[in-house]
């Protein structure tokens, strides 16, 4: 059906798109703390540069307009981090609150599980007395997916003449043993292995 939501991995031509529904975050919230939204050029290469090292980017469409984009990429950089990845989210102001987020979650948690990735890690803009800026809807929705507060950084960001907090969540995907496999790259993943992810191929 034409108003049927489809999640994919998202291509460098989804940019544009992506960095639309990026872009009212930063120009009129503090849920980003990017004072600038960054070009379409520049967005593209973040994009890319997720991809070469390996993460999933996913993106929501419905009757191929992009409602929202997810995906992971590395956690501090070091080797020892190698099986956590740090999460992004970002919907259409108008797609939000109607259950896409958790499932774009949903499909970045299960690629994440099988690529061999332990712990999700969330960093959130948190303002401890609300404002028309920051209203914590995403730490809100972080706890419904199951993250749990690992820690906050006290006014740490500086954003519209006012400091905010940012908060990290964590998530753990699965068992921490002695000798854990190498995390697997997205592209060593199967055909049935997004699919089963809910990943349209």
């Amino acid at each position: 059906m034409a108003d049927e939501v489809t999640i994919r991995r998202a291509t460098p031509h989804d940019a544009a798109a992506c960095r639309a529904v990026y872009a009212p975050y930063v120009e009129r919230t503090a849920v980003s703390f990017e004072w600038e939204t960054p070009s379409t050029e520049a967005f593209r290469a973040r994009m890319e540069r997720t991809c070469a090292l390996g993460h999933p980017y996913l993106v929501a469409t419905r009757a191929g307009r992009v409602l929202g984009y997810a995906c992971t990429g590395p956690f501090v950089g070091r080797s020892a981090y190698g099986w956590s990845a740090e999460t992004t989210i970002y919907l259409a102001c108008e797609e939000r609150g109607q259950g896409l987020g958790g499932r774009l979650y949903r499909a970045l948690e299960e690629t994440s599980r099988l690529r061999g990735i332990l712990d999700l890690n969330a960093c959130i803009g948190y303002a401890p007395v609300e404002d028309e800026y920051l209203t914590n809807a995403s730490l809100r929705f972080h706890e419904r997916q199951g993250y749990g507060l690992v820690g906050t950084f006290h006014d740490s960001g500086h954003k519209f003449g006012r400091w905010y907090d940012m908060v990290w969540m964590g998530k753990p995907l699965g068992d921490h043993g002695a000798r854990p496999a190498p995390p697997r790259r997205c592209d060593e993943l199967t055909a049935g292995e997004w699919q089963a992810a809910g990943v349209s191929l």
